[in-house]
């Protein structure tokens, strides 16, 4: 069965790999942005330890970036697609034999169910209800931050796997964060402590949170490249800074505090909340332009359907 995962992950890498470079290559976007290539090996880093890479780049894309609110959450989903695989084949490889072969393939495929159907949602609804849900994706991160400094969240059980009634929960909690992947909500943080709750070693969760995170964004990600929905310099920038931070993080580092951390991300991602929730407020307000030549260019910028 482990066998098998690693090669659906084998095959779903290289065919992300191949849509993300051929349209980088065909909009002359290969060459990343300095500052993407920094940002990604940090975030991913950590990421890899645990803390989690999409509260803090929605905030950087949100404070650093100039970017419509549209393409914000499309933009950080794909380009942390490329880092996640990584993560996950080393997860599978070090964790993988451990965790129930079955719970692993039923969340990654409820996930990605769930991903394909917010894919269409995420293009389709007009900008503020956008700018609410990342809204509401920076404060549900910050408030799981601050649960686990405060050793609030569950510790977990010994688990490897689950009862029946539980893993149709699970599963049908998977489907829903799916959805919610393409709104920016990342699902490590709801993954861990869910399955925690329900009895798992936290330790296994890593490689389903993982593995889940890699098929689902491998499609997701593509439609979204597809449909030139994410600034792919920034993708590219993540790609080359990302991969070596989860390598360091995985086998040299390994384990650090990261308590004091996890408190700055909450400050800062608070704040980009706030700026977000302003700006949803705004743009509800302001309603869609009455100027047809104005309407056209929101259109063509992306900030609408």
């Amino acid at each position: 069965m482990l066998i098998i995962i690693l090669g659906l992950l084998a095959l779903a890498v290289s065919g992300f790999a191949f849509v993300l470079f051929r349209a980088a290559l065909a909009t002359g976007s290969i060459v990343p942005r300095l500052e993407a290539v920094a940002v990604g090996a940090v975030v991913n880093f950590f990421d890899t330890l645990g803390i989690g890479s999409f509260a803090p780049t929605l905030t950087w894309l949100k404070l650093r970036v100039r970017l419509p609110d549209r393409l914000i959450p499309c933009t950080m989903i794909v380009a942390c697609t490329m880092p996640t695989m990584l993560q996950a084949a080393i997860f599978l490889i070090l964790l993988g034999v451990h965790v129930d072969g079955v719970l692993l393939i039923a969340y990654s495929v409820a996930l990605l169910a769930g991903g394909l159907v917010g894919q269409k949602l995420v293009l389709r609804v007009r900008v503020w209800i956008v700018q609410a849900v990342v809204a509401a994706a920076l404060l549900l991160a910050a408030s799981l931050f601050a649960l686990s400094n405060l050793h609030l969240m569950p510790v977990g059980g010994m688990a490897t796997s689950l009862p029946t009634p539980l893993m149709l929960v699970a599963v049908a909690a998977s489907f829903i964060m799916g959805a919610l992947l393409n709104f920016g909500v990342g699902h490590y943080a709801p993954s861990l402590l869910l399955l925690s709750l329900m009895g798992m070693d936290p330790k296994l969760v890593f490689p389903i949170m993982a593995t889940s995170g890699a098929l689902a964004a491998a499609i997701i990600s593509g439609r979204h490249v597809t449909a030139k929905a994410a600034d792919l310099r920034i993708v590219i920038g993540f790609v080359v800074g990302g991969l070596p931070g989860v390598i360091i993080a995985a086998f040299v580092v390994k384990d650090m505090p990261v308590e004091w951390l996890r408190w700055l991300v909450i400050v800062v991602v608070v704040y980009a909340a706030a700026v977000m929730v302003r700006e949803a407020v705004r743009t509800y307000r302001q309603g869609p332009p009455s100027d047809p030549s104005a309407l056209a260019l929101v259109r063509a910028e992306g900030l609408m359907d």
